[in-house]
């Protein structure tokens, strides 16, 4: 017997379909669908808590991305056999659901709620990260669970000039641009994606083109949770406890004096926290003890919402920031360049209260990342790692494995980069950036960018544009239109403001972007005006850059490794290796250097690595004896390997001997070989034959020397 499970189907424009449907499978969850699309399919489930637990204030939302090897017919990796942490590329799927999902649950709801993602069949050229939120937000909407969605996300990237909704693997490679986009019915909640220097104009119209897919996304989980019994009504919740009349007593004595510390202008973190403490603090302070326990975590709530709203009010009516700064002003900025003097390259970049030190290291093939995924598998040769310790804010925190976050600003920092540092032959180098935040008041994934740009071109990293990227805010007030853009926004401007949007690019285009937007209805026109802020931000803070170093230098440090590339022929990849890799070792330890091989159509291509030229020279010349062909006619310097009875053999190219006949090695008469020869030394002689079924070399070393004239 079989369930009928409810289904709804969504079509594409270029004829491809998703199908979402639910009631057969993990029933005994508040939510669960399965997606479909090819042969991928994607089972999401969701569970929340009846109940907050006490003293919550927040959405205490779990989102997690897992792909089962099995789903593609694969082996996991290591000892156990079997998914373990989920890797870099799962986490930051799941934390683009994550910030797509979040903003749209009520305010006041605060049950834990866990969405589980699971990849359970794979097609090798259907990315499955295009669907997660889809996924997600089906599994909430045939829910009881109050969400204001439905939501969903769609990939939308350029190919040969054309925008193509959730395109295939291999297509998305062509791409000049992709974006994810996350939305609802009416509002662009989440975007980011990559370039290829593209204008701000051409972002705004991919955007609109995912907004269009994403609607038709959003309508089939409306439908389909009309069909679905246990989704209406959305089940009923009390998660917090107020008082009225205390919210009231807050805002009366506190908004004034808030008002006039936000327009006051310090530029000091620190003391702009003091400052709106201590007005909360003095509040507490008209209490007796007794009372002050009752109230006190009312207090910090409602002068929160306070604090905030008499910033938002100050910049929107004032045109003040809270460190005195003007709408589109820059943080002053200094940077410094080779500071790690061990280090291939590296870099300091201070913008006002946030500083990046960053290094970059050069390595050959063997330090490549590998990525080995249900889906997604390869190596990669430009890998940017970024990391926020506690003291950076002031903070006592554990200092152990990066978390979600460092993840997600490191990835965007490395697409940002990644583009304007050359592949290929340009670039024979593995190069690993490290950003390490040792300051952070706003924006410190965009300072790893400007930083990891000054720290390439210390190393002498071929970039074919410098790249910088800034932060942008928006405060909005729905009710009177107001807003203010906010270039390279602080800590506190983040947190109350209604977008956070990042933005980097060189001075001829967009390279990577990042945006979270908590506010409804944001009109294109106030994201036009946004990219146009952030572009000017961009080019100033490139003008700063370049006052330290603006072009590559000229050659790599003395003690960074140099790599030479060579190509052989496939046939004689073979060779160079040797049995059980003996050759190639024995290439290495003879001439200290690294060598490493792979095949590349009907080419070995080939990557020597040493901090001494002659090494490499010694290498590539080893490597050209092994790979090259005898000619017949040619003559060779060549080493006596054996000797025989009826001759010796010669080494005339590593890996290639001939037979010199004794009758081949001097016009006389030898009645032994040794009479002449010896193993080890070196002579002259001449290929005088090939034979055409084995192979083998004939040589002749009589035929270099003087014939004798008979007697008579």
């Amino acid at each position: 017997m079989s369930i009928e499970a409810i289904k709804k189907t969504i079509q594409l424009n270029d004829g491809r379909s998703i199908s979402i449907e639910t009631g057969k499978l993990a029933k005994q969850s508040d939510g669960a669908v399965v997606i479909t699309m090819g042969n991928t399919m994607l089972l999401a489930t969701v569970v929340s808590a009846k109940e907050a637990r006490e003293d919550v204030d927040f959405m205490p939302l779990t989102v997690e991305y897992k792909e089962k090897y099995s789903a593609t017919g694969k082996f996991p990796g290591g000892f156990f056999k079997r998914e373990g942490r989920p890797s870099e590329y799962e986490i930051l799927i799941a934390r683009l659901v994550d910030r797509a999902l979040r903003p749209l649950f009520p305010d006041d709801y605060h049950a834990e709620t866990q969405v589980i993602i699971q990849l359970i069949s794979g097609d090798q050229d259907v990315a499955p990260d295009a669907l997660a939120a889809l996924a997600a937000s089906s599994a909430l909407a045939v829910s009881d669970i109050p969400f204001n969605g439905p939501i969903s996300e769609a990939r939308v990237a350029r190919i040969n000039g054309e925008f193509v909704i959730n395109p295939s693997i291999k297509d998305i490679e062509e791409a000049d641009l992709e974006l994810m986009v996350a939305a609802s019915m009416d509002n662009i909640m989440m975007v980011e994606g990559e370039m290829n220097e593209v204008s701000e104009s051409v972002m705004l119209e991919a955007m609109k083109v995912a907004h269009d897919a994403i609607k038709v996304q959003c309508q089939a989980q409306i439908e389909l949770a009309e069909m679905v019994s246990t989704a209406n009504p959305k089940r009923e919740y009390s998660h917090e406890n107020n008082d009225e009349d205390l919210k009231i007593k807050v805002k009366e004595a506190t908004y004034d004096k808030t008002y006039q510390l936000a327009l006051a202008g310090n530029a000091d973190k620190h003391k702009r926290t003091e400052g709106f403490q201590a007005i909360r603090e003095e509040f507490l302070e008209t209490y007796s003890e007794e009372e002050r326990e009752e109230i006190e975590g009312l207090v910090k709530k409602y002068y929160h919402d306070v604090e905030k709203e008499a910033v938002r009010n100050a910049i929107l009516n004032e045109h003040v920031r809270l460190d005195g700064r003007k709408l589109d002003e820059v943080r002053p900025i200094w940077t410094e360049i080779d500071y790690l003097k061990s280090a291939h390259g590296s870099a300091i970049f201070t913008r006002g209260e946030t500083q990046a030190l960053v290094s970059v290291t050069l390595g050959s093939k063997l330090n490549e990342q590998s990525v080995d995924g249900a889906i997604m598998e390869g190596k990669s040769n430009f890998y940017l790692h970024y990391n926020f310790p506690g003291f950076s804010t002031g903070e006592v925190r554990r200092f152990g494995s990066p978390g979600r976050r460092e993840i997600g600003h490191g990835n965007l920092a490395e697409r940002a980069l990644k583009i304007m540092v050359p592949h290929g032959e340009e670039n024979p180098y593995t190069i690993r950036i490290v950003s390490d935040i040792l300051e952070s008041n706003g924006s410190s994934s965009m300072a790893s960018v400007c930083g990891g740009t000054l720290a390439l071109l210390d190393a002498g990293v071929k970039m074919k544009k410098p790249v910088a990227g800034i932060a942008m805010g928006l405060i909005t007030n729905t009710e009177n239109g107001k807003f203010a853009i906010l270039s390279d926004i602080l800590g506190d401007e983040d947190h109350l403001g209604d977008m956070d949007f990042k933005v980097t690019g060189t001075k001829d285009g967009i390279t990577a972007c990042q945006m979270d937007i908590k506010v409804d209805g944001l009109p294109y026109e106030v994201l036009e005006q946004a990219l146009e802020q952030a572009r000017q931000g961009r080019l100033h803070i490139l003008g700063e850059m370049a006052k330290t170093i603006s072009t590559p230098r000229e050659d790599y440090k003395d003690f960074v490794p140099r790599i030479e590339k060579m190509r052989i022929d496939k046939e004689f990849i073979g060779a160079v290796i040797g049995p059980g890799g003996k050759i190639i070792q024995q290439i290495q330890a003879e001439t200290d250097t690294t060598i490493t091989i792979e095949e590349d159509g009907n080419y070995g291509l080939i990557d020597i690595m040493s901090n001494d030229k002659p090494s490499i020279e010694k290498a590539k010349n080893w490597i050209k004896g092994i790979s090259a062909t005898p000619e017949l006619n040619e003559v060779y310097e060549g080493k006596v390997k054996s000797i025989v009875p009826f001759g010796a053999f010669v080494e005339i190219m590593p890996g290639k001997d001939g037979l010199l006949h004794i009758s081949e090695i001097e016009w006389r008469r030898l009645e032994k070989v040794e009479d002449v020869l010896k193993e080890g030394e070196v002579i002259k002689v001449k290929l005088i034959g090939i034979d055409e079924r084995s192979g083998k070399l004939k040589l002749s070393r009589k035929v270099l020397l003087e014939k004798p004239q008979k007697k008579d």
